[in-house]
């Protein structure tokens, strides 16, 4: 959400919009700030409760934006605890909104306090819902799925996620050169170390296939236990925890990389915006087969890459194998690439946001 929101803002305000950012801080010490350039001002937060931000100076942010910038439309992105203070200010239930409804609040098999939390969540997230003018959902599949939503189908409207085109990196090569080991499937993965990812599965995956590496980028929770996991499975030579990298390793990741793996386990990942960067940088994907979630309408079965079942270890391995043929790495990547460009190209996306707003204000 937070690196589409910050593409979205720069996009908007090329094509003449005025837009502003009403963000949390996590960093500490706080940094009270406005980022001029992005149009963002950053509130702080006390932590973090079942993934949610703990924000309670939210609401006094929010009052002295909308006062001061006097805004025509209050674009929210949910799931957000924060956003809910919207139905508490009157300056901002004036307003027109646009909710974007990034993910349901999942009822998680994975994390069982998800599902504990989610009825008290639910009566303010369909009160808000109820108030808003126009719900953005990223993909029909989605949309189809989702019970929360299913009482507001003539509110919703399909606009996928964008990104802005990748620009090719000369610096970092020898770094990137370093990480991966001659003559093996270079296999990559994105994404916050967190628990419906899915990469212990896919540690599990890659085990027995010698000709294969992964290197794996993101920070969270479960990094100790995939370290342990590794060195149980003697995974070092396989294996690889780069941590959180900064824009310009990452961007050579990328084009040095040949597969990318998206081996997540629930709609909690709704959309799979890496999917986005690795189309973009023409490359082939394999992605879990999630039912109700929009990674089976990025990736194209069999055109732009694989979709495997949940938890089908065979099948994801004769996925990496088929992927293993140059000419079929190529053919996938060219096709990926193309719906990249035809589908989620930012500058589209925005138009499609800009015409919503221009039909509410």
């Amino acid at each position: 959400m937070e690196h589409f929101l910050a593409d979205l803002l720069t996009q908007q305000q090329q094509q003449g919009l005025v837009a502003r950012a009403l963000v949390h801080d996590h960093r500490w010490p706080w940094q009270v700030k406005s980022a001029d350039h992005l149009a963002v001002q950053r509130v702080p937060c006390l932590g973090r409760l079942l993934y949610a931000p703990i924000s309670p100076q939210f609401p006094w942010y929010l009052q002295r934006e909308i006062e001061h910038y006097n805004p025509d439309i209050l674009h929210l992105h949910l799931p957000n605890t924060s956003a809910f203070w919207a139905m508490a200010l009157p300056s901002a239930r004036r307003l027109p909104w646009v909710v974007h409804w990034h993910s349901d609040v999942v009822s998680s098999t994975l994390d069982k306090r998800l599902s504990l939390a989610y009825p008290l969540y639910r009566p303010l997230e369909q009160a808000l819902l109820r108030h808003s003018a126009a719900i953005i959902v990223t993909s029909p599949p989605y949309l189809a799925a989702s019970a929360a939503l299913r009482q507001w189908q003539d509110k919703c409207q399909v606009v996928p996620l964008g990104l802005t085109q990748p620009k090719t990196v000369q610096r970092d090569a020898q770094w990137t050169a370093q990480q991966w080991q001659a003559n093996k499937l270079r296999l990559l993965s994105v994404g916050r170390l967190t628990y419906y990812k899915g990469h212990a599965q896919l540690l599990d995956v890659i085990k027995p296939l010698k000709n294969v590496q992964l290197l794996i980028v993101g920070a969270g929770e479960k990094r100790k236990a995939l370290q342990q996991q590794i060195e149980q499975n003697q995974q070092q030579n396989q294996v690889r925890l780069l941590g959180y990298c900064e824009a310009e390793p990452l961007a050579a990741l990328w084009q040095s990389c040949e597969v990318f793996c998206l081996p997540s386990l629930e709609r909690t990942e709704a959309f799979g915006v890496v999917l986005l960067e690795a189309m973009a940088y023409q490359k082939p994907v394999i992605a879990s087969e999630i039912v109700g979630s929009g990674v089976t309408w990025v990736v194209k079965h069999g055109q732009t890459g694989f979709l495997v079942p949940l938890f089908a270890h065979d099948l994801w391995q004769e996925a990496i194998e088929q992927l293993q043929n140059l000419a079929l790495r190529a053919r996938m990547g060219l096709a990926a690439q193309q719906r990249f460009s035809e589908n989620f190209a930012l500058p589209a996306v925005a138009a499609q946001i800009e015409s919503l707003y221009a039909t509410l204000s």
